[in-house]
C-alpha cells in the first residue's frame, strides 16, 4: 500500500503568494524612493548658494543650491514630478522585480549632471542612499 500525495496545487499556491509579495515590495520600495526624493528636494533641507529674489514677487526670496547640492526647491515641479514605477519580469524562481521612480521633467538631467555653463546639483545618488535603508527593511523580511 503506498501513499500517493498531489503537492502540485499547494505548491503553486505558495509561488503564486510569493510572486504577489515580491511584486507588493518593489512597489512599496518605489514609493520609498519617491518618498526619498520628497524630502531630498524639500525646503528643510539648507542651501548654501546665492539669494534670489522669486519672479513676480516684490520681497520673497530662496536660497539656490551651490554646485554639489542637491537642487533648491523654487516652483515645485521637479519635486512633484516623480512617479513610482516597478517593472517585473519572469515568473516563479525566476522573478525579478525592480522599483524606480521616474520624473518627465525635461530638465532634471541637467540639473543632476550639470551642463557646460552650470556645475550638477546631483540629486539622484542622495536619493538613493537616503531610501535604502527603508528598502533593504522591506526586501529583508520573511515570506
Amino acid at each position: 500500500m503506498g501513499l500517493n500525495i498531489n503537492l502540485e496545487g499547494e505548491v503553486a499556491k505558495v509561488v503564486e503568494n510569493i510572486t504577489h509579495e515580491v511584486k507588493s515590495r518593489a512597489y512599496r520600495a518605489s514609493t520609498a524612493l519617491r518618498d526619498s526624493a520628497l524630502d531630498v528636494l524639500s525646503n528643510k533641507r539648507k542651501r548654501s548658494g546665492k539669494v534670489y529674489r522669486k519672479p513676480f514677487t516684490k520681497k520673497a526670496t530662496y536660497t539656490a543650491s551651490a554646485p554639489g547640492e542637491a537642487p533648491a526647491l523654487r516652483s515645485g515641479s521637479l519635486r512633484m514630478s516623480w512617479r513610482q514605477r516597478t517593472a517585473s519580469e519572469g515568473a516563479g524562481k525566476d522573478l525579478t522585480a525592480r522599483p524606480a521612480i521616474t520624473t518627465d521633467v525635461k530638465y532634471a538631467p541637467w540639473l543632476d549632471e550639470g551642463t557646460p555653463k552650470m556645475a550638477p546639483r546631483p540629486f539622484k545618488e542622495p536619493i538613493i542612499e537616503h531610501a535604502m535603508p527603508n528598502i533593504r527593511r522591506i526586501f529583508n523580511q520573511p515570506y
